[in-house]
């Protein structure tokens, strides 16, 4: 019997768990020892994981790029994408195993399009159950409205409205949650961990335990109130105590779905996400990996949003991009007398997603390049009509609010650029523009986290185009507030310094007009940003200057904490009332860059 049917009877168990929070407690890689012996017979499992689905359940503009098989040296940018594609490709994977456990690796949601968060991600976790879902690790957007609202999700039932809220709850009906546990090894409260460890999963006469963990750095990511009363202890540590735990229960087969993540190759030039060479592996989940106990079998990862199929120790370590655009497969074979897994017999794919509007052409050439088990399921998926007629619905309810038109834009806005960028510098000059006036708090610039712009507003059309609300919160779905406060110059160039944490290359806080700087990427640390103007005067060290920043950094995050000491401190907009109301003034462009990037 598949595991996806035998799910009905844990699932109350699993809901139980999640919601109450209680915890007890292809490549083809070399046989570990104590594998079973040359010809034994074994029992195939199938792992099939999507990783920071961030709600985008429709398919517009996705697409990934991969190597061309007809075609040494060339890549293919396939358009892929959509929950009811995923869905589709999920059964029919499904359909080619006896066996099969699907994952979802964390940031199932938050930071999301409309058509989840308007209905506070109910529809997201709808789907999931339709998809199929058999167990999530938490990520850290999971914990971006605080636990209450994490745990009310998993166990259903409606929210409260706020007045004046557009958003949500239970906009189709009754809301009755996830039917799927969450788990995570390494998020603690005062009595024990928030969510279950790890889930143990009945595949015929074997088991499988699928151990979570989230990144350590979670509390630099969510805003103060998300995490209050947790405690985010060491990935590695975790999962190797919930691995022997398992082990002592008899638990032999070993999944770890780690939501931190890693990068391979270099921008300029990626490498396919199926090359298990992994040129340039690197990233905060390489020394977890490392350090995790050789027992597990597979390490399905997540966060930095990128696409490997590594062999890191003798196990594939694995991510499929994020938003629904791939899923990572993975068979194992486990002897069903020592529960071991045979990983000389694993086959590790990332597969694409892909859908109705992908060309013919590339479909065929990439199913066909395919091992026969996932070519079969490639060439047969179909879109499934029960999912996508629940993203319909949603889609429908969302429309009067994401379709209405609030503003007009000279050109498409993204979010590159060496230095900042043009969609960064127009919702830093938004903040700039809602805080300049000395009732609003007398800002001399304002800064944004790149991390806070989520998506680019395309000018689709002859400019100028229009700008429509779901445009907006597609970009800026956090609902953050504004935080006008007082820094010393010294503090700004600390600021600005922090920036390199990341690295000389490392993605840097847009500023609107009032702040310009040249940014030296092979400086000494702590002398990178140089010729610091505000209000275009040379910085002085002692002089103190009046800084617009959201609440999620205000706070420290992204590990700005020079941004913890701002003194005199004044709320205001929040960041798409600021936008809007900048939208107001007439056709908006960015204007030039700010940062000059030198070497």
């Amino acid at each position: 019997m598949k595991i996806h049917t035998t799910l009905n009877q844990v699932r109350i168990r699993a809901l139980l768990a999640s919601t109450l929070a209680l915890a007890l407690g292809g490549c083809a890689l070399p046989p570990p020892a104590g594998s079973p012996a040359a010809g034994t017979d074994t029992i195939p499992v199938r792992l099939i994981a999507f990783n920071d689905l961030h709600g985008h359940l429709e398919s517009s503009n996705l697409s990934v790029t991969v190597a061309d098989p007809a075609q040494s040296g060339a890549s293919l940018r396939v358009t892929v994408g959509g929950a009811d594609a995923m869905a589709g490709l999920v059964r029919s994977l499904r359909a080619g195993a006896p066996h099969s456990i699907v994952v979802s690796s964390g940031d199932l949601i938050g930071a999301t399009p409309l058509v989840s968060a308007l209905f506070r991600h109910e529809s997201t976790v709808e789907v999931a159950n339709l998809i199929g879902v058999s167990v999530a690790t938490a990520g850290n957007h999971e914990f971006d409205a605080g636990t209450p609202e994490l745990l009310r999700i998993l166990r259903g039932g409606c929210a409260e409205p706020r007045a004046d809220d557009p958003v949500r709850s239970c906009a189709l009906g009754p809301y009755r949650g996830a039917r799927f546990p969450m788990v995570s090894a390494n998020v603690r409260t005062a009595n024990g961990t928030l969510l279950p460890p790890s889930w143990v999963m009945q595949a015929g006469p074997v088991k499988v335990g699928v151990i979570g963990a989230v990144t350590k750095s979670t509390p630099q990511l969510v805003v103060p109130s998300g995490v209050q009363g947790l405690q985010f202890t060491d990935e590695a540590q975790a999962i190797n105590e919930a691995a022997a735990a398992l082990q002592a229960q008899g638990v032999q087969a070993l999944v770890v779905t780690l939501h931190e993540g890693a990068e391979i190759g270099t921008p300029g030039k990626p490498v396919d996400w199926n090359d298990t060479t992994c040129p340039g592996l690197r990233g905060e989940a390489v020394d977890i990996i490392k350090r995790i106990t050789p027992a597990v079998d597979l390490i399905l990862t997540a966060h930095t949003h990128q696409g490997y199929n590594c062999v890191v120790d003798g196990r594939p370590v694995m991510q499929a991009v994020a938003y629904g655009r791939g899923l990572s497969v993975a068979d194992l074979h486990i002897n069903p007398r020592t529960g071991d897994v045979d990983r000389s017999k694993t086959l590790a794919r990332n597969l694409p997603v892909m859908n109705a509007r992908t060309d013919p052409a590339h479909r065929a050439r990439l199913v066909a390049a395919e091992p026969p088990a996932f070519s079969t399921a490639l060439k047969a998926a179909q879109p499934d009509a029960e999912v996508a007629a629940l993203v319909q619905r949603y889609a429908q309810a969302a429309a009067p609010q994401a379709q209405r038109v609030v503003g007009r834009m000279a050109r498409t806005l993204d979010r590159r650029g060496s230095g900042d960028s043009p969609a960064g510098r127009l919702v830093a000059q938004a903040q700039w523009e809602a805080t300049r006036s000395p009732a609003n708090g007398g800002a001399h610039f304002a800064l944004m986290n790149p991390g806070g712009v989520r998506t680019d507003l395309v000018c689709r059309g002859t400019p100028p185009c229009e700008i429509t609300y779901g445009d907006l919160f597609s970009m800026q779905p956090f609902g953050n507030s504004l935080v006008v406060m007082s820094l010393t110059g010294a503090e700004v160039r600390e600021l600005l310094e922090q920036q390199q944490r990341g690295g000389p290359n490392a993605p840097l806080m847009s500023p609107s007009e009032g702040l310009t700087y040249r940014w030296s990427r092979l400086a000494p640390v702590g002398q990178r940003a140089q010729d610091i103007r505000i209000q275009g005067q040379p910085l002085n060290e002692t002089t103190t200057y009046r800084v617009t920043v959201n609440s999620f950094m205000a706070e420290g995050g992204d590990g700005y904490t020079v941004l913890q000491r701002g003194r005199q401190r004044l709320g205001g907009a929040q960041d798409l009332d600021a936008m809007l109301e900048h939208l107001r003034k007439g056709v908006s462009d960015a204007g030039p860059p700010r940062i000059r990037v030198t070497d």
